[in-house]
């Protein structure tokens, strides 16, 4: 698995330099959030001003995380299956390690984020609660990078729907998981898949941890999202085991698609 994540992170290196990362990609990370926090502006509201911007500072690392769909995709594409199916190692923890540099980058642009535009929105940051926020996006990446891991898993069945699969994900969590409105906005129902899914307990968390509140509390928001975590990463190894059992059974996993 270790190669496998010095794999993901020479990949990262070959798209972006430093200073195209710092400049391109953080500069439309940045307008994007600020772009939310001044809709609470225009309300003239600033509780909804603050609630804007920590969940959409936030929600970036659902972006990042994202990438583990289309990288496990393109192993696919690219021919290496078959090969990591007969190698002494479970394909599943490859895979893992493969695009967790997206959980590093996203903690790095969630983090930036947050901790540069909250000052300039006039949204506080108590001091020495702010040093629990980056420990608690990278948990909340790791969250979603399970759970983006297992429909990885599932667009490796389906090639030509990886795209669709990645961004319904991705929208839905943003949707319903509290970045832009809170859980209780929604149906019941809906509420009550949301603790099953990345980023409800832990958004939860960050948004205590910045008013502050109870600490005990935002204790609890954090194990349950580690918890959540867990689980999906259990589906995920369930799911790449599936797919390589049936795939050597009747031969459906090729080089190419």
């Amino acid at each position: 698995m270790f190669r496998a994540v010095l794999t993901g992170f020479a990949d990262f290196r070959a798209i972006y330099t430093l200073r195209s990362w710092a400049f391109g990609w953080m500069s439309r990370v940045l307008c994007q959030v600020a772009f939310f926090a001044f809709a609470g502006r225009l309300l003239e509201d600033e509780e909804a001003t603050r609630y804007l911007l920590i969940g959409n500072a936030v929600s970036i690392m659902v972006l990042e995380a994202s990438v583990v769909v289309a990288s496990t995709a393109w192993e696919r594409a690219a021919g290496t299956l078959p090969l990591l199916v007969v190698a002494p190692v479970h394909p599943a923890f490859v895979f893992f390690g493969r695009s967790l540099f997206g959980v590093a980058v996203g903690t790095a642009s969630s983090s930036v984020s947050l901790l540069t535009l909250a000052p300039a929105f006039g949204v506080p940051l108590p001091w020495p609660a702010v040093l629990f926020v980056v420990p608690l996006i990278s948990l909340v990446g790791f969250t979603c990078y399970c759970f983006l891991l297992v429909l990885a898993g599932l667009a490796l069945r389906m090639m030509h729907l990886r795209n669709v699969v990645s961004n319904v994900a991705v929208l839905g969590i943003i949707a319903f998981c509290g970045v832009q409105v809170p859980v209780t906005f929604w149906p019941t129902w809906i509420q009550a898949v949301t603790h099953f899914l990345p980023l409800t307990h832990g958004l939860e968390a960050i948004r205590l941890l910045l008013e502050p509140g109870p600490a005990d509390r935002i204790g609890v928001l954090a194990v349950l999202e580690l918890l959540v975590g867990a689980g999906w990463l259990v589906f995920a190894l369930l799911t790449f085991r599936s797919l390589v059992e049936s795939g050597r059974r009747d031969g459906s996993i090729e080089f190419a698609t």
